[in-house]
């Protein structure tokens, strides 16, 4: 931005509106040579013709760019796997894409497992959403390392919206929960192919951090009945929870309570020796394997009667079956979308972090795409809601994962566990799923975010605390609702009040900087030189004019210069760089840089 100060006399005005001559510029000795370019002033068009010729630009770039597109870029906007299979080495990335897959369907096995109890379905379930979605995101996804499947906070949202609506030991509680699964693919596809991706950044990283932090504290409430004995009501508020297990402290049971905390206390321990040291990064995927292998040879070797086991689960693939009860459907929409914005914030997260992390570009879009066609297709196969996982990701991208091969391998395996060790899993304590769960979902209470944003920014902190909160006591739902609404509020409220800085010039420079920022800047008497740093709409332009006259009775405490004035004769604006703008009738002649 340059603004040009002219001379009092009244030739400065001409000076002003058109070339300076030799001999107008020695009559002012001091003034400098300003240069005028005349505005050009086309014929605007009607509002109609520009609407239109605005939809004709938007419909004839799209035409070209569709001309433009080869086959194989079609091939690969419907089959994002191309992208790899194309330049796959095969003697590289094989071997280490075999060790990573099969590293994480070691993982999963028992995990999914773990989650679909969490879900209130039976364990099968979750057998069986860890295999078909996994192939097909494999196919249709764009992310090389994200691993898909059951997770604990997807797990959490079914069991407590389906909870409500018919009991978990029914039929048609499964029946909904892979209804919901194929509604939540639907959206999912529906977001990517409407390129509606940028949604979610209107929720903040505070929000999701609440969230996630509250729900992870239901979440490892919910699972206490497997560690004490007893049954404990099914909710996702806090009170209730804590309530039901003061009321049922008669029914307690020590050998499941000391079972499920030392598998616990391994769990953790493997955990944090795979984070913490490099050659033993192989125990954090191998924890839950471990778990389920000592728990169930603990209870094949001693029979305690006092143990709850996980029970027959059924043998084989899952058989193809179309959702049913649609009828259904407009009372579990709310979840849906809840699961979908859930899904889309777990998942497309982490997979733009190990793009970013592994040299390739992500399409957000398409991989909102990709997640829904698996939630579809998985549908048909008795899946209930799936997405990508943060532990089991990071898992995949530390065994070095560099295609989705390895989520094929990852497929294999679960297919495998399908057909040959179903009847082993029979012996699995509850005690032992359960705390898989809370170790997965103990790493999600991320109470250092908090007090880190207590340090740097209050007002986040503020919706870290109202999201978490009302995620606790109110339920998720709720929270979810009330976090997205804060954040939106403080959205409008920054964009309706903008930061206003009064601008000061550096000493010895032509550059104008904020005057808080850099107190040795001074400004001039009877001049406010003002940046405004939002777009100026109708929502915040009353602010602006409130901020406006306030400088005109107090301006500001730098170093002020030039002749003393009783008032404020000219307030400036900047507005974009290289605006320039001249002003005739100043007591001086200054410039201004931006």
């Amino acid at each position: 931005m340059e603004i040009t100060y002219a001379s009092t006399s009244s030739r400065d005005v001409t000076t002003a509106e058109r070339p300076v001559s030799p001999s107008s510029s020695s009559a002012m000795p001091h003034s400098r040579p300003v240069k005028v370019i005349p505005l050009q002033h086309p014929t605007a068009p009607s509002s109609s013709s520009s609407a239109a010729a605005a939809g004709n630009s938007l419909w004839l770039r799209w035409r070209s760019k569709v001309k433009r597109m080869t086959c194989a870029q079609w091939i690969e906007v419907f089959l994002p796997c191309v992208r790899w299979i194309r330049t796959y080495k095969w003697r590289e990335y094989f071997q280490i894409d075999l060790m990573a897959g099969i590293t994480v369907g070691v993982m999963l096995v028992p995990q999914a497992m773990s989650y679909a109890k969490l879900a209130g379905l039976e364990p099968i379930y979750g057998l069986y959403s860890g295999f078909v979605p996994v192939f097909v995101y494999a196919i249709f996804g764009s992310s090389r390392q994200l691993a898909v499947g059951p997770v604990a906070l997807v797990s959490l949202l079914v069991s407590n919206v389906l909870g409500a609506i018919v009991d978990s030991s029914d039929e048609l509680y499964t029946e909904l929960a892979i209804l919901l699964a194929f509604m939540v693919g639907v959206l999912e596809c529906i977001m990517g192919l409407l390129r509606l991706g940028w949604l979610i950044r209107f929720i903040s990283h505070s929000v999701i951090s609440g969230f996630t932090t509250a729900s992870a504290i239901v979440i490892g409430l919910s699972q206490a009945k497997y560690f004490l004995g007893y049954d404990i009501v099914r909710s996702s508020k806090i009170v209730p929870l804590i309530k039901s297990i003061i009321a049922g402290a008669d029914g307690f049971s020590w050998p499941p309570f000391v079972m499920g905390c030392v598998i616990l206390a391994i769990l953790l321990v493997m955990k944090h020796l795979g984070k913490s040291r490099k050659y033993l990064r192989f125990l954090r995927a191998a924890g839950p394997l471990t778990a389920v292998v000592l728990g169930t040879a603990f209870v094949k070797i001693f029979n305690p009667s006092s143990i709850s086991l996980v029970g027959e689960i059924p043998e084989g693939l899952p058989s193809f079956s179309v959702p049913k009860d649609f009828g259904y459907i407009t009372s579990l929409i709310p979840t849906a979308l809840l699961i979908t914005g859930v899904a889309i914030l777990e998942s497309v997260g982490i997979a733009k972090a190990l793009a970013a992390k592994n040299g390739y570009e992500l399409d957000s879009n398409q991989e909102l795409f990709g997640l829904g066609v698996s939630n579809i297709l998985g549908s048909f196969f008795s899946a209930y809601p799936t997405t990508g996982s943060f532990s089991r990701s990071a898992v995949n991208h530390e065994s070095g994962a560099k295609t989705g091969v390895s989520g094929i391998v990852t497929g294999i395996i679960m297919g495998c566990a399908l057909l040959f060790l179903t009847p082993l899993f029979e012996y699995i304590p509850q005690c032992t799923l359960a705390a898989i769960v809370i170790s997965a979902v103990m790493g999600l209470v991320d109470y250092e975010e908090a007090i880190f944003l207590w340090r740097v920014d209050k007002k986040d902190f503020l919706l870290w605390t109202i999201t978490s909160t009302t995620t606790l006591f109110l339920g998720i739902e709720i929270g979810v609702l009330v976090g997205v609404g804060a954040s939106l509020a403080f959205v409008i409220h920054e964009s309706a009040n903008p930061h206003i800085a009064v601008l000061g010039r550096l000493p010895g420079t032509t550059v104008y900087r904020n005057v808080e920022q850099y107190p040795e800047a001074y400004t001039y008497n009877g001049i406010v030189i003002v940046r405004i740093d939002a777009p100026i709409y109708f929502a915040n332009i009353s602010h602006i004019k409130d901020r406006l006259r306030e400088y005109e009775i107090e301006v500001d405490k730098s170093t002020r210069r030039g002749p003393e004035v009783d008032r404020v004769y000219f307030v400036i604006l900047e507005m974009a760089r290289g605006y320039r703008r001249i002003w005739p009738n100043k007591p001086h002649l200054e410039t201004m840089q931006d």
